[in-house]
């Protein structure tokens, strides 16, 4: 079925970082790489800004800057946060477009591995089996 809308979006692929940000182990982890990533999200769309530094995750505008940028569907960005898209492939194909500081975004790729399962636990407890890929 796949998200009904941006604030669906918004509180599934926001919220996994709001919810790393409140962890006690990795939240500093994450402030402490002092990242701003916009993420572009379609179907829906919704662009969102996660500023690390700030530790905040804020819905934004495609005119807002950041440090790094990526852009990607929606559906995309859900089976990423389940440990379905091999990132390196999906740029290659197109299907994730990244720009701006990539050395940055490698610096979270070991940190976000850890809220795969964070994440499919809150599709699940949500009754959200739609989203499960």
């Amino acid at each position: 079925m796949g998200f009904a809308d941006a604030d669906e979006v918004e509180r599934y692929l926001g919220g996994i970082f709001e919810e790393a940000l409140r962890d006690e182990e990795l939240g500093p982890k994450l402030r402490a790489t002092g990242i701003s990533l916009k993420t572009v999200y379609r179907n829906p769309d919704v662009t969102l800004l996660i500023d690390l530094g700030n530790g905040v995750v804020l819905r934004a505008d495609e005119s807002t800057e950041a440090g790094a940028e990526m852009r990607m569907t929606a559906d995309t960005g859900n089976a990423y946060w389940q440990g379905k898209v091999n990132l390196p492939l999906s740029m290659a194909k197109g299907k994730v477009t990244v720009s701006g500081n990539i050395a940055a975004l490698l610096k979270l790729a070991p940190l976000s591995k850890r809220l795969i399962p964070a994440y499919i636990e809150r599709l699940a407890a949500d009754g959200r089996a739609d989203l499960l890929v």
